[in-house]
């Protein structure tokens, strides 16, 4: 099978990489084609794939191409992870929005809003040239932000566009591991968007374990949600949230820590990213395998720093959680979709699927984040029950902002993108929309482009 890695030169590829060497299943990926538009950095993951791939006499031999459409002709599956933009317009989703005092997350917020405006129509165009020269293929979206990018392309290629995305996979299993659990033996509650989610519930052997930790002060001390949530706010909502919506519950905070800090995680990643890259192309592969874990390292200590009393580059505190039990991540997801569809392995999941009817109050085509199965005929998500008036209302304003975002992006409609920045639940003010959308026009060339007609 052969599996096409759009953003090839991106951080992301030797994971999906690693996943591929231990997979010894049939059928399985045999050739891997990188497809970025920087030459430098996909000369450098090739390099670094080399050096993984050593001891593997069978491993998925890689090419790199950088023509798009001879990238995705013939592909099976196509894993994209791409930042239009770059790192330097990430850190301007953010400082535009800080200094109106919001959040600028690339995901969350105006921040994400941004970032989705300038990606949607690449990310459109990708799908009309997977729908010409790989129809067969399924597409597997880790591009941010997940939920809003594959909505879009949902609307050209359909269900075979599937968002992935491991923080709530991975919350399971880390719940699983603290309580001595086979994570293969829970099911998951789980129900939200993208990167706004709760795990209302972990069944094992038909028993919900959720209460027992939450009452237990020795599990919830180890597990990272509540460093950065708090024991108190997690009994006191009676789950547990996905750690993004500490952006939602603890907005303020959420602010003054980031400008307390000495830099934003956009700048922190430009900073480290640009020196590893620079370290690498004068590094052999065995040497530049090395340089990319020690890079990875420094990168996951200090994801979500602010929120656990650090910053950028000086977190506070190192992870309390136990590790992955698969060791896998985004990795692990995607290559479990791609195992399930391609040898009818069923497996259950939680992805970034159309609704249809599972969560009542969202329009059919709305992408949730919810329990779906997997198997050759597709993705099928789980009856769940009903979220609460809480959890819907902000799913249903939440939704509501992405979808405005897309046509705004689609049809280069400026008011509809002013009122998306409006109507979203961190922007308090219409007065702040108007200064936050002018604020990314002028700052991000990719964001102007799509006014531009």
């Amino acid at each position: 099978m052969k599996l096409c890695i759009l953003g090839g030169g991106g951080f992301r590829t030797p994971y999906v990489y690693q996943a591929l060497l231990r997979d010894q299943g049939s059928p399985r990926v045999e050739s891997v084609v990188l497809h970025d538009t920087d030459p430098d950095r996909l000369a450098s993951m090739t390099a670094i794939l080399g050096a993984l791939a050593s001891g593997f006499p069978d491993a998925p031999r890689v090419t790199s191409e950088p023509d798009l459409r001879r990238a995705l002709g013939g592909a099976d599956f196509v894993f994209a992870a791409v930042r239009i933009g770059g790192l330097a317009a990430r850190c301007c989703d953010e400082r535009v929005a800080l200094d109106q005092q919001v959040i600028g997350q690339e995901t969350t917020g105006p921040g994400g809003l941004a970032y989705a405006l300038r990606t949607v129509p690449y990310m459109l165009d990708v799908a009309r040239v997977v729908r010409e020269v790989a129809p067969q293929a399924y597409f597997l979206n880790f591009t941010n932000p997940a939920g809003i990018i594959t909505e879009a392309m949902q609307s050209v290629l359909g269900d075979r566009v599937v968002g992935i995305c491991d923080t709530p996979s991975g919350l399971g299993r880390r719940i699983a591991g603290l309580m001595g659990l086979d994570h293969r033996r829970v099911q998951p509650d789980y129900v939200g968007l993208n990167h706004l989610g709760w795990m209302r519930g972990l069944r094992h052997d038909g028993v919900d374990v959720l209460p027992h930790l939450l009452a237990s002060d020795a599990l919830l001390d180890r597990l990272e949600e509540s460093l950065v949530f708090g024991k108190d706010w997690l009994r006191t909502l009676g789950l547990i949230p996905n750690e993004y919506l500490y952006y939602y519950y603890f907005h303020r905070d959420a602010v003054a820590g980031v400008l307390r800090s000495s830099q934003t995680r956009g700048e922190f990643l430009l900073d480290t990213q640009t020196a590893f890259f620079d370290k690498v192309r004068h590094a052999d592969g065995t040497d530049a395998a090395d340089l990319w874990r020690a890079a990875v390292a420094d990168r996951s200590a200090s994801y979500m720093a602010e929120a656990k009393g650090g910053e950028q580059g000086a977190p506070a505190h190192v992870d309390v959680s136990e590790p992955d039990p698969a060791h896998q991540g985004y990795a692990g997801v995607a290559l479990g979709v791609m195992t399930a569809i391609s040898r009818n392995e069923r497996a259950t999941m939680i992805l970034n699927v159309r609704n249809r009817g599972t969560v009542a109050g969202l329009p059919p085509d709305a992408v949730i984040e919810v329990p779906t199965t997997v198997d050759a005929n597709g993705v099928h998500p789980l009856t769940i029950d009903p979220p609460d008036l809480h959890q819907l209302g902000l799913m249903q304003s939440v939704k509501a902002v992405e979808q405005l975002l897309i046509h705004a992006a689609v049809h280069g409609d400026r008011a509809t993108a002013l009122r998306a920045f409006a109507l979203h639940p961190l922007v308090d003010s219409v007065t702040v929309a108007r200064e936050l959308l002018d604020g990314y026009i002028r700052t991000i060339p990719e964001v102007a482009a799509v006014f531009a007609a």
